[in-house]
């Protein structure tokens, strides 16, 4: 009796997840969609100007290029985030290329997350915003004669969250966009450029090590506002490896280490509304109980449609 009793409950059971399905699935292949339509939308607008900063990093960056012809080939880099071979755009279609195959991420619960991540990132507005920080960069390396856009000044910023100025160039350290956290021999890590971004040696005051500007970096958008969403699950998992080591090591001499993204700097001004509305950086690579899972804030009833519709009238109305 007790036996058929169980099989009827779990008959009744299964019939019940049957009839309720799992969603998910298609919830994935709707963010795709949409996220393949917003990426190629993005990088028509780049092509045709319409991207705010991405106008002011090219007009910066040839302005400093003439002026500062030994820095040039630096200039020009950067100047490419503000066009489709730039390092953000490029890993966003990378990422979305690699969001088809469920192999690349644990559940789909992740799977899901990164669908709307990638979706959410190539928002113009959030784009535009993103921009800000080699945008930044080179409006510092003018020596104050170009302006900074959705940010107090470095020496503001730096004095405002106790931080410690490590140069030009600083705020794009930690976005693997632009280089890598490295092993050295003593078995710390620190910051390696990607190619000619390696040229930030020549006006940085020395090598970042992980451990200093973890506790002693100045605010950037990346760092502090877009991580979550310019962030892939793998970046997010070496970014957590690269803590938990250091903090392993810390731990071993008695000493207690933070992660640079427990507080978020403060330093961003006229940032969109989508920006605002972000999830916090420290989130980024966030997990479940079972250390799985990559969080999403977003309801599976959103409204692509209107979210997409609201957007780019946002970015209209900023330039």
């Amino acid at each position: 009796m007790a036996a058929m009793l169980i099989r009827v409950l779990t008959l009744t059971l299964l019939m019940t997840l049957v009839g309720c399905g799992d969603d998910r699935p298609d919830q994935i292949a709707k963010y795709q969609q949409l996220a393949g339509q917003r990426i190629d939308s993005l990088g028509q607008m780049l092509d045709n100007g319409q991207i705010r900063n991405a106008t002011l990093l090219k007009q910066y960056s040839g302005i400093l290029a003439k002026q500062q012809p030994d820095m040039a080939p630096l200039f020009n880099e950067l100047a490419k985030d503000a066009t489709q071979q730039g390092p953000m755009f490029t890993s966003l279609t990378r990422r979305y290329q690699e969001l088809g195959d469920a192999k690349n991420f644990v559940d789909l619960d992740q799977q899901l997350a990164e669908a709307e991540n990638i979706y959410q990132a190539a928002d113009p507005s959030l784009f535009n915003d993103m921009l800000s920080d080699p945008l930044n960069v080179v409006a510092d390396m003018s020596n104050g004669a170009l302006a900074r856009v959705n940010s107090i000044s470095r020496e503001a910023a730096a004095l405002a969250n106790g931080a410690e100025d490590f140069g030009a160039g600083s705020q794009l350290v930690g976005n693997p966009g632009y280089g890598s956290w490295q092993t050295g021999s003593n078995g710390m890590s620190f910051w390696a450029w990607y190619g000619m971004y390696s040229m930030f040696s020549n006006v940085m005051r020395g090598p970042i090590g992980y451990d200093r500007w973890s506790s002693r970096r100045n605010y950037s958008y990346y760092n502090d506002v877009g991580r979550y969403r310019y962030t892939s699950p793998k970046q997010a998992r070496a970014q957590n490896k690269t803590f938990e080591r250091t903090k392993k090591q810390f731990s071993s001499q008695g000493k207690k280490f933070d992660s640079p993204y427990a507080k978020s700097r403060s330093g961003s001004t006229s940032l969109s509304r989508q920006s605002t509305s972000t999830p916090k950086a420290s989130s980024t690579g966030s997990s479940s109980k079972s250390g799985s899972k990559f969080r999403s804030n977003y309801s599976k009833n959103s409204n692509f449609r209107n979210s997409n519709s609201r957007t780019t009238r946002g970015v209209r109305r900023g330039k």
